[in-house]
């Protein structure tokens, strides 16, 4: 005869089948919280990010079409691109031409994925512009940048070996970015990610190290990897943000 349930596992039986409930209900609309807290509302780009950002997200980035309406919702000025292969392994998909973002240009304009330029309106907004005004007592106006789409590898040294086998990378889908400087609307004095970016940056004694500090640990917030100065020499004077691959914040 086997033995009756212990107190403690019924007790977990009905924790779990009340939250089980709770998330049903929450999903149906039985319980009314606000929608910054709602696992299941969509992302709004005006909110300032908590825990379930990551997540509203990553489901908005995989929805192309209410990604680009959460796009044109943020802000950003940008030209819809026609999907098309461009090589083995080279491609875009819901792909924009990235003008601006909400307050600042870019160098030139951009290929980037949707997904990648919505984590950029994220960054921008919640990440760029506080940190400029807290630490530098300014806005940014501009951010310049390498380049988002390239069909190419993974750069592993200091030159690219046309011809040598290696994967993709995210450039190769328009699903990364390498940011380079920041212009503030101060006199129009740049940070220069190269010049300004302290070794570890965590502790920089400068507000410009401070703020790029800010930069980079704030977009690994928003973006599934970002690699910057501390990272090796291939980023000495770069941010490089990218989407949907592994997570790396370095």
């Amino acid at each position: 005869m086997s033995s009756p349930p212990s107190p403690t596992h019924i007790a977990s039986v009905v924790l779990l089948v009340a939250l089980l409930f709770g998330a049903w209900a929450l999903k149906a609309g039985w319980i009314a919280i606000p929608e910054r807290y709602n696992p299941w509302a969509e992302l709004d780009t005006a909110e300032a990010p908590n825990l379930l950002t990551s997540v509203k997200l990553s489901r908005a980035q995989r929805d192309p079409a209410r990604c680009l309406a959460l796009l044109e919702a943020s802000g950003m000025q940008f030209e819809p691109m026609p999907d098309r292969t461009t090589a083995e392994g080279c491609a875009l998909r819901n792909t924009v031409r990235l003008a601006r973002a909400r307050e600042l240009t870019l160098g030139t304009p951009v290929l980037l994925s949707c997904r990648a330029a919505l984590a950029f309106a994220l960054w921008e907004r919640h990440v760029i512009q506080p940190a400029a005004a807290e630490l530098l007592g300014t806005r940014i106006v501009r951010v310049d940048h390498l380049g988002g789409y390239a069909c190419r590898n993974v750069v592993v040294g200091r030159q690219q070996q046309e011809g040598v086998p290696g994967r993709r990378s995210q450039h190769a889908t328009a699903d990364a970015l390498d940011v380079t400087a920041y212009t503030r609307a101060d006199r129009g004095r740049v940070l220069v990610i190269r010049r300004d970016w302290m070794p570890g940056a965590s502790h920089a004694p400068t507000p410009e190290g401070a703020f790029l500090s800010e930069a980079h640990k704030g977009a690994c917030e928003l973006f599934d990897a970002v690699l910057g100065p501390d990272y090796n020499d291939v980023h000495a004077d770069h941010f490089h943000l990218e989407v949907g691959a592994g997570r790396a914040c370095r």
